[in-house]
């Protein structure tokens, strides 16, 4: 059975505290997994979240701020110790090449994995797999950094009166699904588009067309929210997002669920972040992120 999920493996912004690790997250998309961001500590994170290496398939880093790339030592040595069998497929910004050398060199160990590095330099896809597109869009952050979307290809729908209404049953459904006519009735006629669904991972960024891109139409949108409000000053300075200003690009991107995240050790109620986003006008589904959290994505509409 497919699975779609967000496994929360950390939400700390700079520093982690005794509640919140560095950031770590991983994307459950069917048989695949795709790792982001992850900081110091996110090995023992997945432990605790029961996240195999040989779960990992892809490894997405926005940028090099050590809070969102030092634990890619730890991972890639654990993904070469328990001798994952299939490629592994990292991405990050062309510019921080060195800093990605450093990490994965960082000791020595025995590489008996395949991983493939496809850094990214440029708006747009950067891989096509049956049942995704990885596209990347670039942020504002005092250091270059970049965002991510996977977009599924649409579907089609089958509509049982219309099936019906010509007599197709059975076997015939699945004939008609894959030949795409059946006896001079053409699959447009017994079903409909279903759009495919859409996910974007947006970190350390001013509001920028970036993220307003990623955002557009996603059934779930994880994006950070350094700061309260009454910080956007600061916000503006480090290249931030205060919890208003993500709630309002999700608002008006048309996004189905929020996940708020990378959080300020300066804030001690979580569920102030909640109130501002509400505030903000957002009305769809709304989760505060904690570590080890899992977060289904949205049934397909």
């Amino acid at each position: 059975m497919s699975v779609r999920e967000l496994v929360v493996l950390g939400t700390a912004s700079q520093v982690p505290t005794r509640h919140r690790n560095h950031n770590g997250y991983l994307l459950r998309w069917d048989g695949e997994g795709i790792l982001f961001d992850p900081g110091e500590g996110t090995q023992r994170q997945m432990l605790r979240a029961g996240v195999a290496a040989h779960d990992l398939n892809r490894i997405c880093v926005t940028h090099f701020h050590g809070d969102h790339s030092l634990g890619l030592a730890g991972v890639i040595q654990r993904i070469n110790l328990d001798k994952v069998p299939h490629q592994i497929t990292a991405h990050y910004p062309r510019s921080g090449r060195r800093f990605f050398d450093r990490l994965r060199y960082a000791t020595a160990y025995r590489e008996t994995v395949v991983l493939t590095e496809a850094p990214v330099d440029t708006d747009g896809p950067l891989d096509r797999t049956p049942g995704y597109t990885l596209e990347a869009r670039r942020l504002s952050h005092p250091v270059e950094a970049y965002g991510y979307r996977l977009v599924e290809p649409d579907g089609r729908r089958m509509l049982p009166d219309r099936l019906a209404a010509h007599g197709i049953k059975g076997p015939d459904i699945g004939r008609i699904q894959r030949e795409g006519v059946l006896d001079g009735v053409p699959l447009e006629e017994v079903s409909e588009v279903r759009r495919g669904q859409r996910f974007a991972f947006v970190m350390d960024t001013r509001l920028c067309d970036g993220v307003y891109a990623l955002a557009e139409g996603c059934d779930m949108l994880v994006i950070e929210s350094t700061f309260l409000d009454e910080d956007e000053a600061l916000a503006v300075d480090f290249g931030h997002l205060t919890a208003g200003q993500a709630a309002r690009v999700a608002r008006d991107a048309g996004v189905r669920h929020l996940v708020l995240t990378h959080f300020s050790q300066r804030y001690a109620d979580p569920e102030e972040f909640e109130r501002q986003a509400r505030a903000a006008g957002y009305e769809g589904e709304l989760t505060v992120a904690r570590d080890l959290q899992r977060v289904a994505l949205p049934k397909r509409r």
